[in-house]
C-alpha cells in the first residue's frame, strides 16, 4: 500500500470529522492522506490536521483510516500506515501525537508507541423497539422517570455560552481541562450543520447538556456538561432521546465515544463505561497511538505532557499491551 495526498473529497457517507470545515476548524494545516494499491486504485482515506505549537508541528487524527469500497486487511493497513509516515516525515512534521476519542485504529505503524482504547457503538438499523429493549431494565426506568416527572429534551443550540460554561464545568469536576469558548465555537461552527445540542430541562432549569457531531455515517456524543445534582435520569433521557432522533435521519450508527479498556473496577471510568454499556452498545476495540518522526521532539513533548498533566493517553494506557488481549471490530 501506498499513501500519497489527495484532494478532500467528503459526503455524509463519511464521518463527519473528515468534513474539510471540520478539519479547519480544528487544525493550522489539514488534509487527506489517500492509501493506494499495487493496481494504483485507491482504497483508503486518513483525514488529518497539523497543529503548531511553539517549533513543532504535531499530526493529529480526528477519525481513523476509512475504508472505501471494502475493508483492508491489518496487514494492508499497517502498510498504508506506514507509508503515511514516511509521507508526514517527508514535510517537516516532528511527531504524532494520539488522536481524538473517537479515532479508534485497528492496528498502528511499525515504530510507533500504542495502547488499547475502544468506543461503545450502537447499531442504529435495528427497529426502535429493538434498541429500547436493549437498554438495561434500571436505565429504562430512569428514562421513563425522568418523562414522568416532566424532564424535557430541547435544542440547546441558540445560547453556545451556557452549553460551553456546563461543559467546562463538568470537565472540572474531574480535573480534566477544556478548551477555550473562542476555541469551542470554532468547533461548533466548523460542523455547521452537522452539529446538534440537546438539553434536558427540569422545572425551568438546565440539567444536562450533549453536543453531537453527525452524518449518515455516524452520530457521535462529543462533548457532556450536567449540573452536579441533575435530576436523575435527565442526562439518560437525551442519550435516548438521541438515539431515536438520529436513527429516525437515517444515521447508520451512534457512537459514545471512547472508552478505557478494562478500567479498575468500581473507578469512575469503569462506571463511565457500564452507563454505555447500559444502553445496549457494544465495546469497538482497537488502539490509540502516538510515533516520534523527529525523536528529539518527540521526547521533548512526552516531557511536557508528563510534567504538565501526568502523561497523555498512550502514556496511562500502554501498561495494558502486555496484560490485556484486544480484538479490534
Amino acid at each position: 500500500m501506498k499513501a500519497a495526498p489527495i484532494d478532500i473529497d467528503w459526503h455524509p457517507g463519511l464521518p463527519i470529522f473528515a468534513c474539510e470545515s471540520h478539519l479547519k476548524s480544528v487544525g493550522d494545516e489539514y488534509g487527506w492522506i489517500g492509501g493506494f494499491n499495487d493496481s494504483g486504485k485507491l482504497c483508503c482515506v486518513l483525514p488529518y490536521t497539523i497543529i503548531r505549537k511553539a517549533i513543532f508541528r504535531m499530526v493529529r487524527f480526528r477519525v481513523e483510516t476509512i475504508f472505501l469500497d471494502q475493508e483492508l486487511d491489518e496487514i494492508n493497513e499497517k502498510s498504508f500506515l506506514n507509508s503515511a509516515i514516511g509521507y508526514f516525515r517527508s514535510i517537516g512534521a516532528d511527531l504524532i501525537i494520539p488522536g481524538t476519542n473517537n479515532a479508534i485504529f485497528r492496528t498502528y505503524p511499525d515504530g510507533a508507541d500504542a495502547a488499547p482504547y475502544g468506543s461503545y457503538v450502537i447499531d442504529l438499523s435495528q427497529s426502535e423497539d429493538i434498541l429500547w429493549q436493549n437498554i438495561e431494565r434500571i436505565t429504562r426506568q430512569n428514562i421513563k422517570t425522568a418523562q414522568k416527572k416532566g424532564v424535557t429534551i430541547r435544542n440547546g443550540g441558540e445560547r453556545l455560552d451556557a452549553v460551553y460554561e456546563r461543559i467546562r464545568d463538568t470537565f472540572k469536576r474531574s480535573k480534566v481541562s477544556f478548551m477555550s469558548y473562542a476555541a469551542f465555537e470554532r468547533y461548533v461552527d466548523g460542523l455547521g450543520a452537522n452539529c446538534k445540542i440537546m438539553v434536558a430541562d427540569y422545572q425551568g432549569a438546565p440539567q444536562s447538556f450533549v453536543l453531537f457531531a453527525y452524518s449518515e455515517y455516524c452520530a457521535y456524543a462529543v462533548y457532556a456538561g450536567n449540573l452536579a445534582n441533575q435530576f436523575q435520569g435527565a442526562n439518560k433521557l437525551i442519550y435516548w432521546e438521541a438515539i431515536r432522533f438520529f436513527k429516525e435521519l437515517g444515521v447508520q450508527r451512534y457512537d459514545f465515544v471512547g472508552a478505557r479498556i478494562a478500567p479498575e473496577k468500581g473507578s469512575k471510568q469503569d462506571g463511565i463505561n457500564s452507563l454505555k454499556r447500559r444502553f445496549g452498545a457494544k465495546l469497538k476495540q482497537g488502539y490509540m497511538w502516538k510515533y516520534p518522526l523527529r525523536p528529539v521532539s518527540f521526547m521533548a513533548y512526552n516531557l511536557a505532557v508528563r510534567l504538565l498533566r501526568g502523561g497523555d493517553i498512550v502514556d496511562n494506557e500502554r501498561h495494558k499491551m502486555e496484560s490485556h488481549k484486544v480484538a479490534p471490530t
